[in-house]
């Protein structure tokens, strides 16, 4: 089964953006990981990372076409972007939102998902292990 990764924007700078906060493991071994969790499950993903709304809006858009499961990274666009919140609300496959960190126990403005509402579920807090449950959990609930 095929699997979509997308990140949003930032993400690609994992390892040099933030250390203290987001730790000082790369976006590459990122993409690595879920590769290999994938493998792991019997799925096959493909990663992907970008800074630009739209672009994401279309691979969301191509997911809902070929009903294929997304983990979703939303990043910035997580509290604000209601195209991304409409494009996710297209899909017919399972969504998992994902997270790094925890958004509650960050700024007041990271409170707030317009993704969630949306998603199958949300995975937070546990750095790359966000991924792994998040590609867990698709495995564990989706079978074409």
């Amino acid at each position: 089964m095929r699997v979509l990764v997308l990140n949003g924007p930032n993400l690609g700078r994992l390892g040099s953006r933030e250390p203290d906060v987001y730790g000082s493991t790369s976006y590459a071994d990122l993409v690595a990981s879920c590769a290999k969790t994938g493998a792991e499950l019997g799925l096959e993903v493909e990663v992907r990372q970008t800074d630009q709304e739209a672009e994401l809006v279309g691979w969301l858009h191509e997911a809902a076409d070929t009903s294929t499961p997304v983990v979703l990274n939303p990043a910035a666009f997580t509290h604000y972007s209601y195209a991304v919140r409409d494009a996710c609300a297209q899909l017919t496959a399972p969504l998992i939102e994902v997270h790094l960190t925890n958004p509650a126990r960050r700024e007041a403005f990271r409170h707030t998902s317009v993704v969630a509402g949306v998603a199958t579920g949300t995975i937070a807090g546990f750095g790359f292990e966000s991924y792994r449950l998040a590609l867990s959990a698709v495995a564990a609930t989706h079978r074409p």
